[in-house]
C-alpha cells in the first residue's frame, strides 16, 4: 500500500508541471480589475498621489457585459493605468458601473475576503509621502514604520478602501 501511494505521488509531481506551463502564456504582464465608486476620484489618487500613469481607457457595452458574464447588462467606463511605462508594466484597471457597485468598509485587511490590498516598491518614499500628506490622506497605524536598513512601510487606503503598501527607503525626511 505504502509502495502504491509512493508512486502515484511521484507521478503526480511529475505530471504537475505540466498542468501551468509558462510558455502557455502570451504575456507575464498581469492586468488588475478594481471597481470603484468614482472614476475620477480614484484616478486623482492612483496617477497624483501613488504615481501610476494613465495609458487609456474603454468602455465596456451592456451587451458585451452580461454575454462575457463580467456583469448582467451594464455599461461600465473604464481606465487603465500603468506602474511605470512600457508594454510589460503591471495594468491597474479603474471600472465604474455609475452607481451600481457599493463600497465594503474595510476597516483591516482582514476584514473582507478578495484582493484586500497591493504592495508597491518605490526608490524614494520621500515625494510619495509628500503628496500623501499634501492630500490630507491618512495614514494608517503608526507608518511609515521603518523595515530595517534603509526601507520603511506605509500604509494607505484609496477612495473606495483598498489598501496600499509602498515600501521604500526615505531618502531625505519630508
Amino acid at each position: 500500500m505504502k509502495k502504491a501511494f509512493a508512486i502515484l505521488a511521484l507521478a503526480g509531481l511529475l505530471v504537475m508541471p505540466a498542468l501551468a506551463a509558462p510558455e502557455e502564456f502570451s504575456s507575464t504582464t498581469i492586468s488588475i480589475g478594481v471597481v470603484v465608486t468614482d472614476l475620477d476620484k480614484s484616478v486623482d489618487f492612483y496617477t497624483n498621489v501613488v504615481g501610476m500613469v494613465q495609458t487609456g481607457g474603454f468602455e465596456i457595452g451592456g451587451e458585451f457585459s452580461k454575454k462575457s458574464g463580467l456583469a448582467d447588462g451594464n455599461a461600465a467606463q473604464v481606465k487603465v493605468l500603468r506602474l511605470g511605462q512600457g508594454e510589460n508594466a503591471t495594468q491597474w484597471k479603474l471600472m465604474s458601473f455609475g452607481d451600481k457597485a457599493k463600497p465594503l468598509k474595510n476597516d483591516f485587511i482582514h476584514s473582507h475576503t478578495g484582493m484586500r490590498y497591493i504592495t508597491l516598491q518605490v526608490k524614494d518614499l520621500t515625494p510619495v509621502l509628500e503628496r500623501i500628506k499634501a492630500r490630507n490622506i491618512k495614514l494608517l497605524g503608526e507608518t511609515p514604520v521603518p523595515l530595517g536598513g534603509s526601507n520603511h512601510f506605509i500604509l494607505i487606503q484609496d477612495p473606495d478602501g483598498t489598501f496600499i503598501e509602498l515600501i521604500g527607503p526615505m531618502k531625505t525626511t519630508p
